[in-house]
């Protein structure tokens, strides 16, 4: 009895001390905000390793829209689960996580695919500089997108990501990552993907994708990997700056935000230009980003039906980030936002002008935190009608 209690120790110390070695998964590609290193299981002889984290977030949102009565929506907006570690060799690394909120799986339909896996991906980590991943993950697109959204300083992220953005993707990705405190520093980010977006299984794929991320660093690296998420939580000492810029081409895109959106009636090469620059000092942020995607002939028809059309959302966007975080670890948080449909299409979306002003209580930094938001949509049409779409929000984080 006495050797087995002592075996029984030796185990769960051998765990708890495994668990805390610095093989933590800090890789640019996953998307996931973490405070720690969630709830890990190494084995006594280190062959494999397994951390358990979840998120949630909960909502609350007072709708009032022009021309309609308001209303309110409460939903669990977030539901996920990740696990991620190694096996065999702390070199090769695995991340998997699912989500189950509604928004995120989506409505089930006939034929259609449940949309529980978000990330399902290999890596191959060399070295601290090279990491070469296969499977299902985001792209290396845009700053605000690649960032987890429970790392948000608002609710959600702005119209324009939500229009242009490059998505999740199968393929392989290649990074080159070279940040230096207080040195120039730069990563550069590549991937070839099926450009069908996740969990596509409907037709054999003709096209490919293939995107090209580069940042840099002119006064070094971030403190704790500041890039990840949004707001000057760490409080940089000196000033740090980012600036990044993606080039994607998708070949044969067959949904009409590339990875994203409804099915096209005909497929359509898409370019997309993604330029981002975030500041960081002492409690202040700013951040601002522009979006593109164009196409030739963006207006698909039905062939069956020349009155039903889908179209490629074509255009440009802009959107501008500024918050200031007290020593209280309250942050306020404003976000103007501009996007312009081409012209092409302008007849069939509207131009929009978005306002937001936010209000975030950090308990535990972005694992842990409430928040408050008012945003004031202005929306012009072709026809030279407008309307004037608001709302208010609290929002509840928690995640490990």
């Amino acid at each position: 009895m006495n050797k087995l209690i002592i075996a029984l120790c030796l185990f769960c110390f051998c765990t708890i001390t495994n668990a805390q070695d610095n093989n933590d998964i800090k890789l640019s590609a996953l998307p996931y905000y973490s405070y720690g290193k969630g709830l890990g299981i190494t084995s006594p002889d280190s062959i494999f390793k397994l951390n358990i984290r979840f998120r949630m977030q909960n909502r609350l949102t007072y709708l009032n829209n022009e021309d309609e009565d308001p209303a309110y929506e409460a939903m669990i907006r977030r539901l996920r689960l990740r696990f991620d570690g190694y096996v065999g060799d702390p070199k090769i690394i695995y991340v998997i996580q699912l989500s189950f909120s509604p928004n995120d799986v989506g409505a089930i339909e006939d034929g259609e695919n449940l949309n529980i896996i978000r990330d399902a991906i290999v890596f191959y980590r060399p070295d601290n500089h090279w990491n070469i991943g296969f499977g299902q993950t985001k792209l290396p697109g845009n700053r605000q997108r690649i960032n987890s959204s429970g790392a948000l300083q608002l609710t959600d992220r702005s119209i324009n990501n939500a229009r242009f953005n490059i998505d999740r993707d199968f393929g392989l990705q290649v990074y080159y990552l070279n940040e230096l405190q207080n040195q120039f520093s730069y990563n550069v980010k590549t991937a070839i993907s099926t450009g069908e977006g996740r969990n596509w299984t409907k037709d054999p794929d003709n096209g490919l994708a293939f995107t090209g991320r580069l940042e840099l660093f002119p006064f070094g690296a971030f403190k704790n990997n500041g890039t990840l998420f949004e707001g000057d939580i760490k409080r940089e000492a000196t000033p740090k700056l980012m600036l990044s810029g993606v080039y994607h081409y998708n070949e044969k895109a067959r949904r009409t935000r590339g990875t994203l959106g409804d099915d096209l009636f005909e497929q359509r090469d898409m370019q997309s230009v993604l330029l981002d620059a975030i500041l960081k000092y002492n409690g202040w942020a700013f951040q601002t980003a522009y979006m593109n995607r164009t196409t030739n002939n963006p207006i698909t028809v039905n062939p069956e039906d020349n009155t039903d059309t889908r179209y490629v959302f074509v255009g440009h966007g802009f959107d501008a980030q500024l918050s200031y975080i007290f020593e209280n670890n309250y942050e306020l948080i404003g976000r103007y936002s501009y996007q312009k449909p081409h012209e092409d299409i302008e007849a069939l979306t509207p131009q929009t002008n978005q306002y937001s002003l936010g209000v975030t209580k950090y308990i535990w930094e972005h694992a842990l935190k409430l928040q408050a938001e008012v945003t004031n949509s202005d929306l012009s049409y072709f026809d030279s009608s407008s309307a004037n779409n608001w709302y208010m929000r609290f929002q509840v984080e928690i995640g490990i």
